[in-house]
């Protein structure tokens, strides 16, 4: 299994708080885009969610660890795969990286429904992203 690099960004000045380092709310934000970007690659597309089938991944749960600051001008990337695939849910690690020195500055996991956006149901996983998601199943449980 090789982690999904999801998302890569610089921590823009406008992104910290007066305290200097970046604001939680960047942190959660990079989780959703990279929750986005891996769901697109499972085959549920912005269009798909559009006007498709109508479904995308819901956080129910979320737990989360800040391990480190992240300041203005810090290079960093988020690395997510797939803890746990479930009838109806996915499991989520999201480990957002200081690309510099390879420190995990912050971690989360993501509990996900497949939500459908018609009837706000959780509804069964399709086949095809089950099958693309053991693509990024951790080999290595928390």
């Amino acid at each position: 299994m090789t982690a999904f690099v999801a998302y890569k960004s610089i921590v823009d000045p406008s992104d910290c708080d007066f305290l200097g380092h970046m604001n939680v709310s960047r942190y959660f934000a990079a989780c959703s885009n990279s929750v986005f970007a891996l769901q697109s690659e499972m085959g549920l597309t912005a269009e798909d969610m559009r006007s498709g089938r109508r479904l995308s991944f819901a956080v129910v749960h979320a737990e989360s660890n800040f391990l480190a600051e992240l300041r203005a001008g810090d290079a960093i990337q988020m690395e997510s795969e797939v803890l746990e695939l479930g009838g109806k849910s996915i499991t989520f690690r999201h480990n957002l990286l200081r690309t510099s020195d390879r420190k995990i500055a912050f971690s989360t996991v993501f509990k996900c429904v497949l939500l459908n956006l018609e009837t706000r149901k959780a509804e069964a996983l399709p086949s095809e992203v089950v099958t693309r998601a053991k693509h990024w199943l951790a080999s290595e449980l928390p």
